[in-house]
């Protein structure tokens, strides 16, 4: 039913189901599953590697790995936004997350060769090439369902397993063969990490290219749009980015980024403001309710992206890991209980909004907002409880605090992460939609690159030890206590702000 609306707009094929959905809905599932075993892969093992490879173990050599972490995580989200125009306006989704896949793929190998500029040229092919894969496969499941279909919801729910799926089996899988595949006992093969990503980027890619077919044009370029010269200029646009993004890793620092991110940020504050002002005084509160929205959405993935460096740095050297046997507990499993805890946890929560929504209690979005925080950090009391009070005589805590750290991070996060997004396509202006999102993308961005800022800050010039740890999580906790506290105090304001949508 390849027919066109009176808009102009291509009309959603009749596409076979399968389970009760469009067939090709478990072609991207599994894309993206294997994107997302590749890039939390890398994840666990980034920073883990680079004290590793370039400082021969010296926990001196933490600050940097943290600050390289947190570059990668901010600059991996606030390119997305130009990975979602150049899907939009020039080459299409499925040119899009083929050539992303390309260049992510490649930069897992380079990633293998043991130099600092391989590993940021490394990281810069799979920044550049995650921006033009993440943010259009996510799109492209929404274009498998007619307007108005109740299933688009159940759709998203299933492909957001895809993503919890790889995340967990990546650390898994690969935490294993590091400390399988190896010389020494104490010594970690990090790198065979790097090439198991590579090989799952390979298998995405794969996946997608033979499974395309199905899509039935869906993601296709727009009429006039189908040059290949189109795809030409955005691979010399790739050849540019990558280099230019080496150097914002090599040169700028995690300060410089910031800066450079914050100044973003307050443009498009001001674009979304000066559009706001051109509506009504009721567009103008909901986008100052969004803007107040993404100061605390800062805040979150401030202390919930220290996962991939100080958590790191705490499991391998702070953290008795001996199991049952002899047997010990790999650093990077440690990594795999998130995505646990959220397969585990969704479908409780779905259940708890609902029970109080038939009583007409269910939390507001700030509310929600509010105890994501507080949940946060709540899972931060029992790593302060652990280094005050159970350090034994080898200078270690016990394993049961960091994953009760984790449980109550992944309860904090099903309170406000799969809100967000919606949140924004109610709140911002209806022409700037995508420039909200990019908002949101962009806030999250500012917390990684703010995440690598305070690991650095906990690790010290000397490595992260048991006191400054401590400190470190003190201070979490009361950031994320005073800040979810505040939120829920002035959410009666949002509210009023927001006009209605819930």
């Amino acid at each position: 039913m390849n027919q066109h609306s009176e808009a102009g707009v291509q009309a959603t094929p009749d596409f076979p189901q399968l389970f009760g959905h469009p067939r090709p809905l478990w072609m991207l599932f599994m894309t993206e599953f294997w994107e997302r075993f590749a890039y939390y892969s890398l994840s666990w093992v980034l920073a883990l590697y680079a004290v590793a490879q370039f400082y021969n173990g010296d926990p001196t050599g933490q600050g940097w790995a943290s600050s390289i972490f947190g570059a990668y995580v901010a600059l991996a989200f606030a390119f997305g936004v130009f990975g979602g125009y150049v899907a939009d306006k020039i080459i299409g989704y499925q040119r899009s997350i083929l050539l992303g896949a390309v260049v992510m793929s490649a930069g897992l190998f380079v990633l293998m060769i043991p130099s600092r500029d391989a590993l940021l040229f490394g990281l810069a092919m799979v920044i550049v090439g995650d921006a033009l894969f993440k943010p259009n496969i996510s799109s492209m499941v929404g274009q498998l369902y007619p307007p108005g279909d109740e299933r688009r919801d159940r759709g998203f729910t299933l492909f957001y397993m895809g993503i919890n799926c790889g995340a967990f089996l990546a650390p898994i899988i690969t935490g294993w063969m590091a400390s399988y595949f190896t010389k020494t006992p104490l010594q970690q093969n990090f790198r065979i990490v790097f090439a198991a990503a590579g090989v799952g980027m390979l298998l995405s890619l794969l996946w997608f290219w033979f499974g395309r077919r199905g899509l039935r044009g869906v993601g296709r370029p727009a009429p006039g749009s189908e040059s290949r010269m189109r795809v030409l200029q955005v691979v010399v646009g790739v050849a540019i980015a990558v280099p230019v993004t080496y150097l914002l890793l090599a040169k700028l620092g995690a300060v410089g980024l910031q800066w450079v991110m914050g100044v973003l940020f307050v443009g498009m504050v001001v674009v979304l403001i000066a559009e706001a002002l051109r509506h009504d005084r009721v567009q103008l509160h909901r986008v100052i309710a969004m803007l107040i929205i993404f100061a605390f959405n800062v805040l979150f993935w401030v202390f919930y992206y220290l996962f991939g460096t100080t958590f790191n740095f705490l499991a391998e050297n702070l953290v008795d890991r001996q199991m049952f046997g002899g047997w010990m507990f790999p650093v990077g499993w440690f990594q795999a209980m998130t995505p646990l805890w959220v397969v585990a946890l969704a479908p409780v929560t779905a259940l708890a909004w609902g029970w109080l929504a038939k009583r007409h209690k269910e939390p507001s979005i700030p509310r929600k907002f509010g105890l994501g925080l507080i949940f946060e950090g709540v899972g931060f009391i029992s790593l302060i409880y652990a280094l005050s009070h159970l350090i034994d005589p080898h200078g270690l805590i016990p394993f049961w605090p960091l994953a009760m750290c984790y449980l109550f991070q992944s309860v904090g996060e099903l309170c406000l992460s799969p809100i967000g997004l919606s949140m924004v396509t109610k709140l911002a202006p209806p022409r700037l939609v995508g420039l909200g999102l990019g908002g949101w993308f962009l806030s999250t961005a500012l917390g990684g690159n703010l995440s690598g800022m305070l690991a650095s800050h906990i690790s010290g010039a000397t490595g992260m030890t048991a006191a400054s740890a401590l400190s470190g999580f003190t201070f979490c906790f009361y950031v994320l206590a005073g800040s979810g506290v505040l939120l829920l105090l002035i959410s009666p304001l949002v509210n009023r702000l927001m006009h209605g949508v819930k």
